[in-house]
């Protein structure tokens, strides 16, 4: 399938937010390709999950918007805010905008979904009024192909074996989330 409309428009709702150009701007948007790029090889890999495959790519485009808003220097991010709260502030910056849809998929990429538990016991500043675990075939696919890609370092792909070691310091539940995910979408 060609995603060409569907990249433009999700360049159209970043440069909302992002100046086109910046350190920033091309990270963001080097490391959503990838993911985008990602996520639609898995939908289109399997057709027997009934995926929206354009809604994933821009979802996928739009995941990391909020960490604009995060105090990141490494990556260019010059806000205020903890780097854990770049999903539900990227919601937020969606749905302000009317993308609630897409608004779920910043809210529930980070790790493999954050339980309520997890953030109580870690003293996590996000808003406990959220569910932060992906929940619909769209959400998982992009949650999923997101793991495999770091801001850092923008033009590697890790393999599963790299990813669960990456994961593995978010608790053993945190990797059998990934392995789950693993399982239904490689």
């Amino acid at each position: 399938m060609d995603y060409s409309e569907d990249y433009k428009w999700s360049l159209g709702i970043i440069e909302k937010f992002c100046a086109k150009g910046s350190e920033l701007y091309n990270i963001l948007v080097t490391h959503s390709k990838a993911v985008a790029d990602r996520a639609v090889q898995v939908a289109e890999a399997h057709p027997e999950l009934n995926a929206d495959s354009h809604f994933i790519y821009r979802a996928a485009m739009l995941h990391d918007i909020g960490i604009i808003k995060t105090n990141a220097p490494s990556i260019y991010c010059e806000g205020d805010e903890p780097y854990i709260c770049h999903g539900y502030l990227g919601a937020d910056m969606l749905r302000s905008i009317g993308l609630d849809q897409y608004a779920y998929v910043a809210e529930r990429h980070t790790g493999t979904g954050l339980r309520r538990e997890y953030i109580i016991e870690n003293g996590l500043p996000l808003p406990l009024d959220r569910t932060y675990m992906p929940e619909t075939i769209e959400e998982k696919i992009v949650c999923y192909a997101d793991k495999f890609y770091s801001k850092t370092k923008l033009y590697n792909c890790k393999d599963a074996a790299a990813v669960r070691v990456s994961l593995k310091k978010f608790g053993d539940d945190t990797v059998e989330r990934f392995n789950a995910l693993d399982e239904m979408l490689r």
